[in-house]
């Protein structure tokens, strides 16, 4: 049996939503800035191991979206933190307004998921097949070979190992204040972990006294994120991945070797959890397209911290942007091309050309036109120039 339904929130007015099977429901935006926007929310049944597993899916309704990304949560809390639905903090609502569908996974024992009677099953390991099974899942459902996966705290060790194992189906990872390595040993003896409101909130940056820095974090995002908690997570969370990660410092939790897809390493620099050593040198283990962004003055949350949100998100709309704009443009050449009008020496001319009729046209499919515009703005004028 699932924990709670699903809860979906609309401009002023909370409905509940049952456990549906593939059905939507239109959603408005509750933040003044996009009262213009209508979501639509999905459930999508999936089992493994004979536990039932929550995933779900929004994106913006009549929009089209042709890109799906996955999120994945950390060690104690469920997937709900990503989309924390007050102003514009919500890393899921701006996602589907950047053009894709977003999809979220508990893991089992975790947020919506079934519950398990051992604590110490979703390990890593185990989580990572979890993931693996989502992944096809999306694949099925949306018909795309190839998805976007994102992957936060604990989230980094499962998504690592999940595309160290199965990178087909993934064009892109996010590791996101990735846990590269054990954060000190610790017993860890209980299957379970006792979730309290004040532990919640307990990577939020805080002033000398112990109390919130609200010049970082707004105090209607704590509230919010310590309250979904509370609701989606309750008193308890699986203890299998905090056992994993509770280990020497030495010990090394992702081998980043053998990763074969573009990963971005992104993280604040004043994460209390990472190992910087380890992560200043990522990129000589990772493969070619790969990067990492370390945001000043960010912490463990930058994705809803007040100064920093914004350029997290930039920072990673533009890596996961790169390869969809490097693939409209070679789509774009290829068709050129084939009809035997570009020239060497246009080549340049015509790509500058591109790279700005694509961010005008939002890389919409319109490749046979691009290619008729290059023929009249630049033939055409060549022509014109020669008579």
């Amino acid at each position: 049996m699932k924990k709670i339904a699903a809860t979906i929130f609309t401009v002023m007015v909370v409905l509940s939503l049952a456990a549906c099977v593939g059905a939507e429901l239109p959603q408005k935006q509750s933040s003044a800035a996009e009262q213009s926007v209508t979501y639509s929310y999905a459930e999508y049944p999936l089992e493994r191991n004979s536990i039932d597993l929550h995933l779900d899916c929004m994106e913006v309704l009549g929009k089209g979206q042709e890109k799906n990304i996955l999120l994945i949560h950390g060690v104690t809390y469920s997937s709900h933190e990503f989309d924390i639905d007050y102003e514009d903090y919500s890393l899921v609502r701006f996602l589907a307004r950047e053009g894709y569908t977003v999809w979220r996974l508990d893991i089992a024992g975790f947020g919506q998921s079934e519950e398990v009677e051992d604590g110490f099953l979703p390990d890593s390991d185990y989580a990572a097949e979890d993931i693996h099974a989502a992944v096809d899942k999306i694949c099925e459902v949306s018909g795309q070979d190839k998805i976007d996966l994102l992957g936060w705290s604990w989230g980094t060790v499962t998504t690592g190992r999940f595309v160290s194992n199965h990178p087909e189906h993934i064009n892109r990872l996010v590791l996101y204040a990735p846990i590269l390595s054990g954060l000190g040993e610790v017993d860890v003896t209980e299957p379970f972990h006792h979730n309290t409101w004040e532990h919640a909130a307990d990577d939020f940056q805080k002033d000398k006294d112990g109390t919130f820095d609200y010049l970082i974090v707004d105090p209607v995002v704590v509230e919010m994120l310590c309250s979904s908690s509370w609701h989606y997570d309750k008193e308890s969370s699986p203890n299998g991945g905090r056992r994993d990660i509770c280990v020497d410092q030495a010990k090394s939790l992702i081998d980043l070797k053998k990763i074969t897809v573009p990963t971005l390493v992104i993280c604040g620099d004043k994460d209390p959890y990472l190992d910087f050593d380890r992560v200043n040198v990522v990129l000589d283990d990772l493969p070619e397209g790969s990067a990492l962004e370390v945001i000043e003055g960010a912490s463990h949350v930058a994705f809803i911290e007040k100064p920093y949100y914004r350029d997290f998100r930039d920072r990673l709309i533009r890596f996961l942007g790169s390869a969809q704009a490097a693939e409209k443009e070679n789509n774009v050449l290829d068709v050129i091309r084939k009809r035997g009008v570009l020239k060497p020496k246009g080549s340049e001319e015509l790509l500058d050309y591109v790279n700005e009729f694509l961010e005008e046209e939002k890389m919409t499919d319109r490749n046979d036109e691009l290619a008729e515009e290059y023929f009249y703005r630049y033939v055409q004028r060549e022509m014109d120039e020669a008579s």
